[in-house]
């Protein structure tokens, strides 16, 4: 592993190494994880070349043994709850679907339980799935994204679908968000072709007093919000799902992901380690 590599796989992995730590994750479920992703690899990358698949050359490649190859190849990787999806699914159909959207001022709509048509059942009918209406409500309440009216009516809270109590939530969310990131980084690592690499781009000073924090993270909030939000509205208007009328072919998934950042920098070269 050269040097620039190391230095940025290193960075990676402390990061996840917080989160690791504060969760009681052992090292060597880490490392057992580690060992099954990159035999996973392996075996896509050897089947999309063309390549014969077998163990032994998966051993060869990755330098672990035949037998624990063998092992590895037979354990499931783990699932992303579904919930995140299916919630993001109908709020986004909240947002933009006309029958769930008031005529007059374009907003979302309140919405009636029940009924055949503009209701908050047949919204998660059309857009979640086989999740039934009661389980996405209570979901929505519970994260704070819906709120019912005296009369039996519901008001959607907020246009974005981002859990607020449930760290198991949050943390699936780190399984969805950080390879997509990754990936955009691995494409343009290895396109060719000029106009095929992704945008990917960031702004950041290093020398900013603390007190005008509070200050940008409102900014980006409202801003970074309002992009997304027209980033949406596009997508939602060629996505199949909401328009199953729309041709074309192949299934692809594309959006984009804002995120804020802050941390101290660290201006002491000289680190003192202690047993």
């Amino acid at each position: 592993m050269d040097k620039t590599l190391r230095t940025a796989f290193y960075r990676i992995v402390k990061a996840l190494m917080r989160i690791l730590y504060r969760k009681g994750v052992a090292l060597g479920d880490f490392t057992l994880l580690v060992k099954q992703a990159y035999v996973e690899v392996v075996e896509q990358e050897l089947q999309r070349a063309g390549e014969r698949v077998t163990t032994s050359r998966i051993a060869a490649i990755t330098g672990l043994t035949r037998k624990d190859v063998a092992v590895l190849r037979e354990c499931e990787g783990g699932e992303i709850s579904q919930r995140y999806n299916r919630g993001v699914r109908v709020l986004t159909g909240w947002l933009h679907d006309p029958e769930f959207v008031d005529a007059h001022t374009g907003q979302p709509a309140v919405l009636p339980f029940r009924g055949e048509q503009g209701s908050f059942e047949r919204l998660v009918q059309r857009y979640s799935g086989d999740m039934s209406s009661f389980a996405m409500l209570e979901e929505m309440k519970r994260i704070q994204v819906v709120a019912e009216n005296a009369d039996g009516t519901l008001m959607l809270l907020s246009p974005v679908y981002v859990p607020q109590c449930d760290e198991g939530e949050k943390v699936a969310l780190l399984g969805l968000d950080v390879p997509l990131l990754i990936n955009t980084i691995d494409h343009n690592l290895t396109t060719d072709n000029p106009e095929n690499v992704r945008y990917q781009r960031k702004v950041s000073y290093d020398n900013l007093p603390q007190e005008v924090l509070p200050e940008f993270r409102a900014f980006v909030q409202r801003d970074a919000q309002q992009l997304l939000l027209r980033f949406n509205a596009w997508l939602y208007q060629h996505d199949r799902d909401s328009n199953p009328e729309i041709g074309g072919t192949g299934r692809m998934q594309a959006g984009v992901g804002i995120y804020y950042f802050e941390q101290p920098v660290n201006t002491n070269k000289d680190v003192k380690h202690e047993d």
